[in-house]
């Protein structure tokens, strides 16, 4: 019995031994970051894979997770500047990026991201009006963001995004904006309606006005060839009348006769084309004609001017025969 006691003795120290020597193997999982204490004070950060660390002087501290983590912020109320009460809800991406610093700089730090990010939205979202804070959202995340991750930085944390998920304003509140958004819309089909039909009143001006426009164009052209005409015309009138005179000089009676026939067949044609009248008493013998030219020559005669008469003489017939 006394030469197996040393024996059950050595076998148990070296069975302490082994134990001793794998409690001083540490494997650290990838994800995550070990903080080694070395009789109560921290010494170093072990990193994922297989560390090393003395027995019963070293100990793992914490372990600490440095993936990107999300936290759930609860709706809470909200006044705005303009008094107004909504409820807003969110959530947190945060990262640990010291292990030490997260781990001895702060009591319980998911609790502590929580608080500080809630204080801040009632922060940055009172200090804006009702309208703001439904239309500038992104802005409002941007604000948060920058405050807490200012204030967790000397925890080790990196605040990655802040996102206000709902922001919930008062019922009343809501059917206000509703009535407002109909009659801004309604505002906006009236404007819309009204430039449009100032747009056709314009264009059918405009129409209205080219016509007018081409109209008088076309009458003063009218107008120009009308007056060219009568210019040709009484050209040809004075021409013509300059022609008889000149016979008339020359002692030429016929062409006095034929000018003066002319007319009176002209307007003998002119009064029997009149609408206003439905009766038209002319000559029953084409003499009659002939016979008043033939008054026009003797008065000729009697005013003492001669005549002549280039081919063979004509007489005159009574117009009484």
């Amino acid at each position: 019995m006394e030469l197996e006691l040393p024996g059950i003795i050595v076998a148990l120290l070296g069975f302490f031994a082994i134990v001793l020597v794998f409690s001083g193997v540490v494997t650290v999982r990838q994800g995550y970051e070990y903080t080694v204490e070395r009789l109560g004070r921290y010494t170093e950060t072990l990193q994922p894979g297989l560390h090393f660390i003395f027995p019963l002087i070293d100990r793992v501290g914490r372990k600490v997770n440095v993936m990107e983590q999300v936290l759930d912020i609860v709706s809470q109320e909200v006044i705005t500047r303009d008094n107004a009460m909504v409820e807003a809800d969110g959530v947190v991406f945060y990262q640990v990026m010291d292990a030490a610093q997260a781990s001895y700089e702060v009591s319980n730090m998911t609790l502590a991201i929580l608080n500080l990010t809630m204080t801040n939205i009632r922060t940055v979202m009172g200090s804006l009006d009702l309208d703001e804070l439904l239309s500038k959202r992104d802005e409002i995340n941007s604000r948060l963001m920058s405050v807490v991750d200012d204030a967790t930085r000397p925890w080790g944390v990196k605040i990655t995004r802040i996102e206000i998920k709902d922001i919930t304003p008062p019922r009343d509140i809501v059917d206000s904006m509703a009535r407002q958004m109909k009659a801004e819309r309604d505002k906006r089909a009236a404007i819309l309606t009204a430039e449009g039909q100032r747009e056709a009143e314009i264009l059918k001006a405009e129409g209205e006005k080219r016509a007018a426009i081409l109209q008088a164009e076309g009458r003063r052209e009218a107008a120009f060839k009308d007056a060219e005409a009568r210019e040709r015309e009484a050209e040809a009138e004075a021409k013509a009348t300059q022609m008889v005179s000149d016979a008339i000089a020359q002692g030429d009676a016929q062409a006095i006769n034929y000018f003066v026939a002319q007319k009176y067949v002209s307007a003998l044609e002119s009064f029997a084309r009149s609408p206003n009248e439905k009766l038209v008493f002319m000559p029953m013998e084409a003499a009659s004609v002939i016979g008043a030219i033939g008054g026009i020559k003797e008065l000729l005669e009697e005013t003492g001017k001669p005549t002549r008469n280039k081919g063979a003489r004509t007489s005159v017939p009574d117009s009484n025969a």
